[in-house]
């Protein structure tokens, strides 16, 4: 059995609230960063307010509907960005959020390899049925690593998001349980 934290590229990791909100607040600064990850307006958050952020989401220790982790890159052991799951007991869906926040990693494959942990631990680990993500149409370095982590785009809202004056459609993208299965099947 492999390592369900560990790819070639990356690992996930836990970090600590200290440590993981100095450099998350970094990667807010970067005005590109944030409209890649996130359709609202970008906004400048303090290494406190992350940190704040931070200990909230996580209090009270375990819940059984949402997994947070670190990115870190093997090569240097840098911390390059994070990877969030929540998961709906009910339907065993995932829905999946990711963010490579230094850019000197973008396009290198760490995003992709990330999504592949995240996903193989939603499938093997949570028991999830299907797993389920959005992104915006101008970011298809994103939808690239998507597709080569086997999901499929399912649908798109048209002129969801406005940015530079200009609206732009909102994609939708998911990956079944049987359909990742056969990727790693055929990939044996």
């Amino acid at each position: 059995m492999n390592d369900l934290f560990r790819g070639q590229l990356v690992r996930l990791t836990s970090e600590e609230p200290e440590s993981r909100s100095k450099v998350q607040s970094n990667w807010q600064r970067d005005s590109e960063f944030h409209r890649l990850a996130d359709a609202a307006p970008a906004e400048m958050y303090s290494a406190h307010k992350v940190k704040e952020w931070i200990e909230k989401a996580t209090e009270g220790g375990f819940n059984p509907s949402r997994y947070f982790f670190s990115i870190r890159a093997l090569e240097d052991d840098k911390l390059i960005g994070f990877i969030s799951l929540w998961y709906d007991l009910i339907h065993r869906e995932v829905w999946v959020g990711i963010g490579i926040g230094e850019r000197e990693y973008w396009g290198r494959g760490f995003g992709t390899e990330a999504m592949k942990l995240g996903v193989r631990y939603a499938f093997m680990e949570l028991g999830a049925q299907r797993i389920s993500l959005g992104l915006h149409e101008y970011n298809p370095r994103a939808l690239k690593a998507y597709e080569k982590a086997g999901f499929r785009l399912e649908g798109r809202t048209r002129g969801d998001t406005l940015r530079e004056g200009k609206h732009t459609d909102g994609l939708w993208m998911g990956i079944l349980r049987d359909e990742w299965l056969a990727m790693q099947k055929a990939d044996e």
